[in-house]
């Protein structure tokens, strides 16, 4: 996105404060409006992509250069463009029926492990993280072991969507590689376009295979697919990437985390769900373990 002027004096670094503010309320959105839309988990993933991959379409045709870039990519950048599309249709694809099988709370921490995740892959490809790094993944691991055994005792199928939603984070920490190595040479709209692209496409594949109906729904539900396009794909994701720049990506990382919590908060006001008493110190040190890798990984 680019860079916007200051508003009414207001100083660069407090507008992105701001910005960055109604970024993670847009994503900490997101899995409650999924938990609310009375829709298949699965349709739900591919309407969120089909709709912001139709949003990104008028951006692509009306500007040259992005025309031209994306007509010069070369095979290599083009195919690791579609794995990204296949690594975050995977995300997707396991996360959003999670949501419907375990709490809010549960699946959205799980699923934001991604750090963890990441840093293991790395660790694989010959980098070695400092022990920090693993001293805040043994933390979150802990959290996640006590997190699943509070959902066991609640019941299989809320371990079922605790292993969902684990499985989500494990193909986000693909996506996330794949998509800064894409980024590299690629333009972010560029990239983003051939990404949502693909997974919409690969989730309509599916969607077809597995029978879940792509209509036919309420206009109260239609609305709410819409209200997640904008919340959390286009407006919460996009203000991430803008303000990144500004704050640097210790600080914007670290707010994230607030996603988990306010995820949790809306749940229980709009939803009327809570999770177990007994979750919330297991969440507690997911949170904090994710904020261990995080600081050790931008020291």
């Amino acid at each position: 996105m680019p860079r916007l002027p200051p508003l009414a004096g207001l100083p660069q670094q407090r507008l992105d404060a701001l910005l960055l503010t109604i970024a993670v309320t847009g994503v900490s959105l997101s899995g409650p409006l999924i938990a609310a839309t009375a829709a298949p988990a699965l349709a739900i993933a591919f309407w969120r992509n089909a709709m912001a991959a139709a949003a990104l379409t008028p951006v692509v045709l009306l500007r040259g250069r992005l025309r031209a870039e994306l007509s010069r990519l070369d095979r290599r950048t083009l195919l690791l463009s579609l794995a990204a599309g296949a690594a975050l249709a995977a995300h997707f694809g396991l996360w959003l029926p999670s949501l419907h099988l375990t709490s809010v709370a549960s699946s959205v921490a799980l699923v934001t492990t991604t750090p963890i995740w990441t840093t293991l892959l790395l660790r694989l490809t010959g980098r070695r993280p400092p022990a920090a790094v693993w001293a805040g993944s043994a933390v979150a691991v802990a959290g996640v072991v006590v997190l699943t055994g509070v959902d066991l005792a609640v019941s299989p199928e809320a371990l079922a969507g605790d292993a969902l939603a684990l499985g989500g984070g494990m193909a986000a920490a693909v996506y996330v590689l794949i998509g800064a190595e894409v980024q590299r040479t690629t333009s972010t709209t560029g990239y983003t376009f051939l990404c949502y692209s693909t997974t919409a496409l690969l989730l309509l594949l599916v969607c077809l295979l597995a029978g879940s109906p792509l209509g036919g729904y309420s206009g109260e539900t239609w609305l709410k697919l819409l209200a997640l396009t904008l919340a959390s794909q286009l407006l919460g994701h996009s203000l991430i990437n803008r303000v990144v720049r500004g704050l640097g990506p210790s600080v914007t990382s670290i707010a994230l985390l607030l996603e988990t919590p306010g995820a949790a908060l809306i749940a229980a006001v709009w939803l009327g769900q809570l999770p177990p008493a007994a979750a919330y110190p297991a969440l507690g040190l997911i949170v904090l373990g994710l904020a261990l890798v995080i600081r050790a990984e931008r020291t």
